[in-house]
């Protein structure tokens, strides 16, 4: 069945941070705006209440699961990442700091703009829309973390988050506090530790409720469950507008359409906007940069996990990301947690082990399990894996870079610059003991980490990077892509260098600058 063809200003392809940002702010310039997005629509109760239920958490139509989270895994990386109506900022950490001096001044973008200065008023501009707080108290895990700030000497580097919640009162519900009157009715955050699977109290200020919400009120509209797999310039540049094929991404029955616009603006993330542009590199639009998945960037990341079996810990309260400890100008250790009973991950947890090869590794994972069975069945069959466990989220600001290319099924992995990144960073590793010994606890990783070495992100990022020209990048410095009229990329694969911290902040404030640049209707 195909549906009727439509006429609007812009298509945004995908309803993360960049995509909500431009719909809200297009549609205040005058334009008539259709968001598509690929993944369902949430309402808070229909979240799950713990990741157990992987048919509503996890995203893998294969098994006809079509929750908010995806787990994607690539020969020099597994990538975590969101699903749905409000991208990623369903299952992100709320986490909004601005990154360090360094970012700014990468040699990867800086020749193109004073970017620190640039980008301040987008900043402030983005925590407003956002609703950025401080986080207003410690748990556990956070004592812990001050522990061992103190312990290396850092403890003026440590500090609480900034953060996307609406504290107010626990589970009171108000009239909206952000906008006026003019978004949704709020209520309190409980502290409940759910954040990342989906806030089912309405304190996690996703997009839904601010950018969309009220781009929404003012025109946009949004259609979910529904694909983009063709863009189709009327003329060699766009120049007389695009047809966009999308079709049901849910739907055994495939429903089809047709849209015609004027313009578009990819923010699928990195894993929606990457593949669709290699795919169209190759048929509808030829003129893309041949720089196209190029400068893919993980954050330097390792993500580790300390389990405490003791009666008294407890590590599920409070909010995804509580504090973060700066331990030198490039890297961050920040503790996250899970709510109680989401124990999912303890089925792809294993020792946190290093070696020469993945064969070594495995022996040695085997050695110390069969070396220690009473320690390591009391961490395996833990009654409540979540709350005795604290994961640790280790970044770095270096511009180590892959490249994503077109494969037969699927996007594949390549290295682009720098040596490929690594599950081993001696100083996460370093610090996270220190984390283990301050709660009596024990060091794990995830077993992709663990024998084969690769790591895991929940920030991937470039692919669709800045350049002076077609020949260095694939859009220019104010997101408009090389090669066509009317287009641009407003998404995580815009970021040109590694932020070294959560980079949601960065992808709206990039993309509120974008924006700025575009004419009223």
């Amino acid at each position: 069945m195909r549906a009727i063809i439509k006429t609007y200003d812009f298509v945004i392809i995908g309803s993360g941070f960049g995509g909500s940002v431009s719909a809200l702010r297009l549609t205040e310039k005058g334009y008539k705006v259709l968001v598509i997005e690929k993944g369902k629509e949430y309402k808070p109760e229909d979240f799950p209440k713990t990741n157990w239920n992987l048919k509503r958490w996890f995203w893998f139509p294969a098994a006809r699961f079509f929750g908010f989270f995806k787990l994607t895994f690539y020969r020099h990386v597994t990538i975590l990442s969101g699903v749905g109506v409000g991208g990623g900022s369903l299952v992100y950490a709320n986490t909004l700091p601005v990154p360090k001096k360094q970012f700014f001044e990468s040699e990867s973008w800086a020749r193109l703009g004073d970017w620190e200065k640039e980008l301040s008023p987008h900043y402030e501009t983005a925590k407003r829309m956002l609703g950025v707080a401080k986080n207003p108290r410690m748990e556990n895990g956070d004592y812990a973390l001050q522990k061992v700030a103190k312990e290396i000497g850092q403890e003026k580097d440590f500090e609480l988050t900034d953060v996307a919640v609406f504290f107010g009162e626990p589970d009171k519900t108000v009239p909206d506090p952000y906008f006026d009157g003019e978004g949704p009715e709020r209520s309190g955050c409980n502290f409940c530790g759910a954040c990342m699977i989906g806030c089912r109290y309405d304190a996690k200020n996703t997009l839904d409720k601010n950018y969309l919400y009220l781009a929404r009120k003012k025109g946009a509209e949004v259609i979910s469950e529904s694909e983009v797999y063709d863009v189709v310039p009327l003329d060699e540049k766009g120049e007389s507008g695009y047809v966009v094929k999308w079709k049901s991404s849910t739907k055994f029955f495939k429903r089809k359409g047709e849209i015609k616009t004027k313009g578009i603006v990819f923010s699928g993330g990195v894993l929606g906007t990457l593949p669709l542009l290699l795919k169209l590199k190759k048929s509808s639009l030829p003129n893309l940069s041949d720089k196209v998945g190029y400068g893919v960037r993980t954050n330097s990341e390792s993500l580790l996990g300390v389990t405490a079996p003791r009666k008294d810990a407890v590590f599920s309260d409070g909010i995804a990301i509580s504090s973060i400890l700066h331990t030198d100008e490039q890297s961050h250790l920040e503790p996250v947690r899970y709510p109680s009973g989401s124990g999912f991950w303890r089925l792809m947890m294993a020792p946190a082990l290093e070696g020469g090869n993945w064969a070594i590794r495995l022996l040695k994972v085997f050695a110390e399990i069969l070396s220690h069975p009473v320690k390591w069945g009391k961490l395996y069959f833990v009654s409540d894996w979540a709350k005795k466990t604290q994961i640790l989220l280790f970044m770095q600001t270096i511009n180590t870079t892959l490249r994503f290319d077109k494969g037969l099924f699927r996007m594949k992995t390549k290295l682009d610059k720098g040596k490929a990144p690594t599950a081993f960073i001696p100083e996460a590793r370093r610090l996270v003991r220190k984390f283990a010994d301050a709660v009596d606890g024990t060091p794990e990783a995830l077993l992709s980490e663990t024998i084969f070495g690769i790591p895991t992100t929940a920030h991937i990022l470039g692919g669709a990077c800045m350049g002076k020209d077609k020949s260095e990048g694939v859009i220019d410095k104010n997101n408009k892509v090389f090669g066509y009229e009317n287009m641009l990329v407003c998404d995580g694969s815009m970021i040109s260098a590694n932020p070294g911290v959560n980079p949601s902040l960065t992808i709206t404030a990039l993309t509120e600058r974008a924006m700025s640049k575009i004419e009223k209707k």
